[in-house]
């Protein structure tokens, strides 16, 4: 069906990048190609209030498009559910993300990794869909697209990329990813090469049949694991969990969780649909027996469900 999008008019060449990830996830992954798609819809309608022929027509076969592959994909929660595309999306571009810089890092530079750094800024860019990036991933996106643009200049005019965040604290990218003698560091990293980046908390079960174009996102997981980890001061209690010790608690202490079981707030939904989230990433860690990082979504879907406060 997404042959029958017609071509791109000029006046259109903003949403092109997005066509195009779509185009390469028709196959891959139809969740990546359905929101590519969707966001290359929205930014395209706001772009001029009154459109020529060309571009309706082509913006008319996106929306036949995104409705056909909505029905074809009914059973899909990450089609159908914002909730799980979301998650799906963050996870699917992170794992790009790590794969890319760890490929940065060792110095394999190629175009896998530049192919890697530039959809992952394109997948961070399709989650502004869903409402405003949080900090962590709007520093990642303006990171990922900087990088593409850095290494790919750097190997088309035979030099050497620095690998890692350059020494620098300047910042500013235009929405294109070109430089602008910027080198921003994305959250969680260090201008110190030995810091890296936290694996993701939430994998979702992504494709493995990826073409040479584009690295397997799985193989960003086990980089990782083979990363050196972040330096930090331990937790004495891990996962915000307190051991029950009753010679230093009264009559009085507050009893434990399932005690308050009960407890129920009155929620809107939107804290409905954060509670559903964070048990949706607490599943998808327990498929990666991360375990510290599903108790501490339950805790926090639990928290939120009693008190109505969300916890993050």
């Amino acid at each position: 069906m997404s042959g029958n999008i017609p071509e791109c008019p000029p006046s259109l060449k903003s949403i092109q990048h997005y066509l195009k990830t779509a185009s390469e996830h028709d196959a891959r992954d139809p969740v990546v190609a359905y929101w590519c798609r969707l966001h290359a819809l929205q930014v395209g309608m706001k772009l001029t209030n009154k459109k020529t022929p060309e571009e309706t027509k082509m913006l008319m076969a996106l929306m036949d498009w995104l409705e056909e592959e909505k029905t074809t994909h009914k059973d899909n929660d990450a089609i159908v559910n914002e909730v799980a595309a979301q998650a799906h999306l963050e996870n699917y571009a992170l794992k790009l993300f790590l794969y890319a810089d760890k490929q940065d890092r060792e110095q394999n530079y190629g175009k896998n990794v530049v192919k890697a750094f530039y959809t992952a800024g394109m997948i961070y860019d399709v989650l502004t869909t869903f409402g405003e990036l949080t900090d962590e991933a709007a520093q990642n996106r303006k990171y990922a697209k900087w990088k593409a643009a850095y290494i790919h200049n750097c190997l088309k005019n035979g030099e050497t990329p620095v690998p890692g965040p350059l020494p620098t604290d300047e910042e500013g990218l235009d929405n294109e990813g070109a430089e602008n003698n910027s080198q921003p560091a994305p959250m969680g990293f260090s201008q110190n090469p030995g810091f890296n980046p936290q694996t993701p908390a939430t994998p979702p079960i992504v494709p493995t049949s990826f073409s040479s174009t584009l690295p397997d996102p799985n193989a960003a997981m086990r980089a990782a694991s083979q990363l050196p980890p972040v330096p930090y001061t331990p937790d004495p209690n891990p996962g915000g969990f307190v051991p029950y010790d009753p010679s230093q608690q009264s009559q009085a202490s507050q009893p434990p969780y399932g005690d308050n079981s009960t407890m129920v707030a009155q929620l809107s939904p939107d804290q409905i649909a954060k509670a559903q989230k964070y048990c949706k990433w607490a599943s998808s860690a327990l498929n990666y027996d991360d375990i510290k990082t599903a108790i501490n979504n339950l805790k926090n879907a639990l928290e939120l469900l009693q008190t109505g406060r969300d916890p993050a």
